[in-house]
């Protein structure tokens, strides 16, 4: 399925879905998140950042494990959809999703401001986010993870201020876009012919060399050739997103819709800011321990360049671990794998 016709293929599902059986399906993942014990936090809440009410979803069994703030991909792509995945993470640290702006809950209570869409607002905003989580739980440092394109937004977070956080968690990890889109296109190329798949071939030799020159749909051919020829995981992942997204206990169709509109409307307006994205043009210089948790076998963000760059970085700490039988979404594939790896995290 194209990534670009994901968000009017899901709308049309969430028109037909028969609401007596998302009712249900909500009911039970409610009742399969709960939390309790005299330590929990549940929240859902705004918190105003940069004059705008941006959502956080905040979970876990003890208020007084590390907090795991975790900056989400898409552009426009709110992670907290996983949180039936990410149900024993929540035993270990008190997990944070946040809505950035333009995306989610955040864009249903504030409309898409196009203005609005900077990654370097979304820094920012970021570290806003940070500074009351640490005040809040009254924690020194807390743990910030990154996902996919959310490495735009937490490798700057945490370069410009290593005081807020004990550990940087990379994964989805991009690190030059244009010469991840180049070799992605040509490494599914390859795929294709092995499989023998002639209009697949031709879709993508008709896209130019130099990504440099695409648009959003032209780039939308490359990640649906390349995910869908995944030969790891191939488009579950994304159909799973769209399943919890659709039973999601705490969303309304409303905030559906919200949500679809936010993953493709930020894609399309931010597209000319994410493909200019070099982690190197940051430097490879952390104040903090550096973890970079990818799959194995990564066909989106390219596993060997993120390995590459892994070897450059210099930190008090680092650490890589390769996720087997994971590819793009390593996180919310091999939620338990993942979480071995992040049980080595301390503050």
């Amino acid at each position: 399925m194209s990534v670009l016709a994901i968000t009017a293929a899901s709308a049309a599902v969430v028109a037909a879905a028969p609401l007596a059986y998302r009712a249900i399906r909500k009911q039970q993942r409610a009742a399969d998140a709960r939390i309790t014990g005299p330590d929990r936090v549940v929240e859902g809440r705004y918190l105003n950042v940069g004059g705008v009410e941006q959502w956080l979803q905040i979970r876990g069994e003890d208020r007084n494990n590390p907090v795991l703030l975790v900056v989400h991909g898409g552009p426009g792509s709110p992670y907290s959809v996983f949180t039936p995945v990410l149900r024993e993470w929540e035993r270990h640290f008190t997990v944070v999703q946040w809505d950035r702006r333009g995306a989610g809950k955040t864009l249903r209570r504030n409309g898409f401001n196009a203005a609005e869409m900077d990654f370097d607002l979304m820094v920012r905003d970021g570290i806003a986010v940070a500074e009351h989580l640490r005040e809040y739980f009254g924690q020194e440092r807390i743990v910030l993870m990154a996902g996919s394109m959310g490495t735009i937004v937490g490798v700057p977070m945490v370069q410009q201020r290593p005081d807020l956080f004990c550990a940087y968690v990379g994964t989805d990890f991009y690190v030059n876009m244009v010469e991840n889109e180049r070799q992605g296109r040509l490494d599914t190329i390859e795929r294709l012919r092995e499989a023998g798949n002639k209009r697949g071939v031709a879709a993508l030799e008709k896209l130019d060399a130099d990504p440099r020159a695409w648009d959003v749909k032209q780039w939308g051919v490359r990640m649906q050739w390349s995910m869908g020829t995944d030969p790891t995981t191939g488009n579950a992942a994304l159909t799973n997103l769209f399943k919890l997204l659709l039973t999601k206990p705490d969303y309304s169709l409303a905030d559906v819709q919200a949500w679809l509109k936010g993953f493709g409307k930020s894609r399309d307006t931010m597209f000319g800011q994410f493909m200019q994205w070099d982690a190197r043009a940051h430097g490879t210089s952390f104040e903090v321990p550096f973890y970079l948790f990818q799959g194995a076998n990564d066909v989106v963000t390219l596993t060997e360049p993120a390995v590459e760059y892994f070897a450059e970085v210099q930190a008090p700490q680092k650490e890589l671990v390769l996720i087997e039988g994971a590819s793009h979404f390593a996180a919310f594939t091999q939620p338990g794998r993942f979480l071995d790896a992040l049980r080595q995290v301390r503050c």
